[in-house]
C-alpha cells in the first residue's frame, strides 16, 4: 500500500510537468513516429523546407545577446541567405492556474516558423520563476541537445584534432524541476528517467551517427551507482544499439569519460547521455576547442521544432561595448542552415568565419586579438562576399 501511495504521489507530480510512468500515458504512436521519421529522413539532422524565403524566429536574449544577434543578421544579409527574421523576446509570465510560460507571441511565432535562433538568456537564481532555457525546452519538447566540438584551424589550444559530438537528453533527469521541502532544512530533488525519453534520445544519437558518417556511439552513465535510473537509460541505449549493427556501441561511466576525455579526446566520436551529465560534459568538451565562445549548439524537438543557440553567458560586463564575440551564435546559425537544407549558404558562412579566425589579423579579445565585434563581423562579411 505504501508503495502504491508513493507511486501515486509521484505520478501526480509528473502530471504537472506533462510526464508519465512507462505503461501509463505514453505519447500516441503517430507522435513518436513523427519524431523518429524526422530524424530518419535527414542528413545532418536536416528538416526539409520548400524553396523561397523561410521565416526564422530570432530571440536576441540578454546582455550581449542583441549585439551578437545583429552580427549574425548582418553576415546572413551579406551571404544573401533567404531568411526572414521574426524577432521575439521571451520572459517568464504566469498563465492560467499560476503556471509559468513564455509570452504567447513568442510561442505563436515558433509554432509557425518551427525554427529559432536564440542568444544567451540570463538564468535567475532563486528568483521565483524557472530558467527561461528550461522553460523553452519544456514548451517545445526540445529533447535532444546537439553540440559538435571540432578543433578550429589556426586557433591554438592544448588539444588538436578534436572532432566529437555530445548528444544530451534535454527534458528530464535532475533538471526535471521536481523539488520539494520534506521538513525544514531538508530538500528533495527527484531525478526522473523514463523509458520513452531514454529510447528517444538513444534513437536520435544512432540516427545522427549514421547520417553524419560517425562510427561510434558511447552511452555515458553511472548505472553502477544509480542502478534503477541510469540503469533504465543504459538498457534503452543497448536495446536501440541492436538495430544499428553498422555503428559501434560502447558504454562508459561518466567519471571515466571525463578522465579519458582530458587525456585523449580523439578517442571519442558521438556521446549520448542524460541531462545533467550532458550539461557538464558538453562544457568540458567546449573547453577542449577554445571555450563556449566558439562552440555551436542546437536543440531538436518533437513536431519539427528546433532552436539553435549560443550556450555562453550574457556577459553583462561587456554588453553594449562592441566587444562581444559572435562566433558561437554564428556557428549555431550555420547548424541551423544545414538543418534547413541550406547547405551552400552554411558552407560559405562557416568558411568565412573559420578563415577570419585562422588569419589572426581580426580577432575579438577573447580569441587573442583586439578587434571589436563590429570589426570582426565586417571581416567575415568581406570574406563571404569575396567567395561570390
Amino acid at each position: 500500500m505504501a508503495g502504491n501511495a508513493w507511486r501515486s504521489t509521484i505520478q501526480n507530480l509528473l502530471g504537472k510537468y506533462g510526464l508519465w510512468f512507462a505503461g501509463t500515458e505514453k505519447p500516441q504512436p503517430q507522435e513518436v513516429s513523427r519524431v523518429l521519421g524526422a530524424v530518419k529522413n535527414q542528413t545532418s539532422v536536416t528538416r526539409g523546407f520548400a524553396g523561397g524565403i523561410q521565416t526564422v524566429t530570432i530571440i536576441p536574449g540578454d546582455g550581449i545577446g542583441p549585439e551578437i544577434s545583429d552580427a549574425v543578421i548582418k553576415i546572413f544579409d551579406s551571404a544573401q541567405v533567404p531568411i526572414h527574421w521574426e524577432e521575439r523576446n521571451v520572459t517568464a509570465i504566469k498563465g492560467p492556474g499560476g503556471k509559468w510560460m513564455i509570452p504567447p507571441e513568442a510561442k505563436e511565432s515558433m509554432d509557425k516558423s518551427k525554427i529559432g535562433l536564440k542568444g544567451p538568456l540570463k538564468t535567475p537564481i532563486a528568483a521565483g520563476h524557472p530558467s527561461m532555457n528550461l522553460l523553452l525546452r519544456k514548451t517545445f519538447d526540445l529533447y535532444a541537445n546537439v553540440r559538435p566540438c571540432v578543433s578550429i584551424e589556426g586557433y591554438k589550444t592544448p588539444y588538436t584534432d578534436v572532432d566529437l559530438v555530445t548528444i544530451r537528453e534535454n527534458t528530464e533527469g535532475e533538471y526535471s524541476g521536481i523539488e520539494h521541502v520534506i521538513v525544514d532544512g531538508v530538500v528533495q530533488s527527484i531525478k526522473l528517467i523514463t523509458e520513452n525519453a531514454s529510447q528517444r534520445i538513444a534513437q536520435f544519437a544512432f540516427e545522427y551517427a549514421r547520417n553524419n558518417q560517425r562510427s561510434t556511439v558511447t552511452a555515458v552513465h553511472k548505472a553502477n551507482i544509480m542502478r534503477m535510473s541510469d540503469g533504465l537509460f543504459l538498457r534503452k541505449c543497448r536495446d536501440v544499439a541492436e538495430n544499428y549493427k553498422d555503428i559501434k556501441f560502447t558504454e562508459m561511466y561518466l567519471d571515466t569519460v571525463c578522465l579519458n576525455m582530458v587525456q585523449d579526446p580523439t578517442s571519442f566520436d558521438v556521446l549520448v547521455m542524460p541531462n545533467l551529465y550532458g550539461d557538464i560534459l558538453s562544457d568540458l568538451c567546449a573547453g577542449l576547442i577554445g571555450g563556449l565562445g566558439v562552440t555551436p549548439s542546437g536543440n531538436i524537438g518533437a513536431n519539427g521544432v528546433a532552436i539553435f543557440e549560443s550556450v555562453h553567458g550574457t556577459a553583462p560586463d561587456i554588453a553594449g561595448k562592441d566587444l562581444a564575440n559572435p562566433t558561437a551564435l554564428l556557428l549555431s546559425a550555420v547548424m541551423m542552415l544545414r538543418h534547413m537544407g541550406l547547405h551552400d549558404h552554411a558552407k560559405k558562412i562557416e568558411k568565412a568565419c573559420y578563415d577570419t579566425i585562422e588569419s589572426e589579423t581580426v580577432r575579438t579579445k577573447d580569441l587573442g586579438g583586439n578587434a571589436k565585434c563590429s570589426e570582426f563581423t565586417n571581416e567575415i562579411c568581406r570574406r563571404v562576399q569575396d567567395q561570390d
